[in-house]
C-alpha cells in the first residue's frame, strides 16, 4: 500500500466516482432493489434492501433474479390475502414464508426433505427460512431493521457491521467471523448510511458514515491493486479492509467508501 496517493491518483479516484456514481448504476446492481418499495415505507424498505444484499453474490444474473423471485411472491400472497398493502415485512412478520417460499412441487407443507433443497447456489430452502425466522424476531422487536440497529447501537457503541452479524447467529446467509472482509454488510451499510447519493438511500443518518468500511470484492481489490492502493499478495480480510478503507480517507476523508464506485465500477466495466 502507499504511503501517500498523488494529486493525478487523487482526481483519478475522484472522478472516477464522480463517473460511476449515477442512477444508471443501479441498472444491473443489486442495488436495484433498494427503490422496490416507495422510500415511505421505510421498513419495507430497509428489508428488501438486507436480503438484496445478503444474496449478492456470484454471478448477477444468477442472484438477481433468485431476489426478486422472493420480493415478487412476498408481494403477490400479501396481494392475494388482501392486506393493507402488499409487502415484505408483512410477508416475514406474518411468517407466510413457511407456507409459500418452498421448493418448486414441493408439499403443501414443508418437510425437511423439501427444505434441504437448494435455493441458491449453497443456501437451501431451509437456511433461507431460519433467516427469515431471525429477520421475523428483529421486526418484531422494532418497527424496522434501522430502528432496531440505532438502538442497539446506542446501547452498545460497537461496530455496526458487527452488531448486524450478531443479530443473526444461526443463519447461515449472513457473513460472521471477525476476520472475513464481510463485503455484502457493508455493501448494506453503504445503501443505508451514505447521504447524498443518487444510489445509496442514507436512511440511517444516526450512523456517521466515516466509520462505513468499502465493500472488498474481486474487482475492487483487483482495482486496488493495480493503483498501488494494496499490496500485490493482499487477500480479502477484514484487515485488508481496514488497510483499503483507512488509505481512501486521504481521498475521500468524511466519506470513504465513495471510493467504492471509483474501484468496483471500474473494475465492472472493463
Amino acid at each position: 500500500m502507499i504511503s501517500e496517493i498523488s494529486s493525478e491518483l487523487t482526481q483519478k479516484l475522484i472522478f472516477l466516482a464522480d463517473k460511476y456514481e449515477k442512477p444508471s448504476f443501479a441498472d444491473s446492481d443489486p442495488s436495484q432493489f433498494l427503490r422496490w418499495y416507495p422510500l415511505n415505507q421505510k421498513a419495507d424498505v430497509e428489508t428488501a434492501s438486507f436480503i438484496a444484499a445478503m444474496l449478492a453474490f456470484g454471478n448477477r444474473s444468477q442472484f438477481i433474479p433468485k431476489i426478486r423471485q422472493i420480493l415478487e411472491l412476498a408481494d403477490k400472497i400479501s396481494c392475494t390475502e388482501k392486506n393493507e398493502s402488499s409487502n415484505i415485512t408483512s410477508w416475514i412478520k406474518s411468517e407466510k414464508y413457511k407456507k409459500d417460499f418452498l421448493p418448486a412441487n414441493a408439499l403443501s407443507q414443508a418437510s425437511a426433505c423439501d427444505l434441504s433443497k437448494k435455493f441458491y447456489r449453497f443456501y437451501s430452502y431451509q437456511d433461507m427460512h431460519v433467516f427469515f425466522d431471525e429477520l421475523r424476531s428483529i421486526l418484531m422487536a422494532a418497527p424496522s431493521l434501522g430502528d432496531y440497529f440505532e438502538k442497539e447501537w446506542l446501547d452498545k457503541r460497537g461496530n455496526l457491521y458487527d452488531l448486524i452479524s450478531a443479530a443473526f447467529p444461526k443463519s447461515k446467509i449472513v457473513p460472521k467471523g471477525k476476520s472475513s472482509a464481510n463485503k455484502r454488510i457493508h455493501m448494506f451499510l453503504r445503501w443505508m448510511v451514505r447521504q447524498k447519493s443518487p444510489v445509496d438511500l442514507g436512511l440511517w443518518s444516526w450512523y456517521p458514515q466515516s466509520k462505513l468500511l468499502i465493500p472488498l470484492d474481486v474487482h475492487v481489490m483487483q482495482e486496488a491493486i493495480k493503483m498501488g492502493l494494496l499490496p500485490e499478495k493482499a487477500a480479502p480480510s477484514h484487515k485488508t479492509d481496514l488497510m483499503l478503507t483507512e488509505c481512501m480517507k486521504k481521498v475521500f476523508p468524511e466519506d470513504p467508501c465513495r471510493a467504492d464506485y471509483s474501484l468496483f465500477g471500474l473494475g465492472v466495466s472493463m
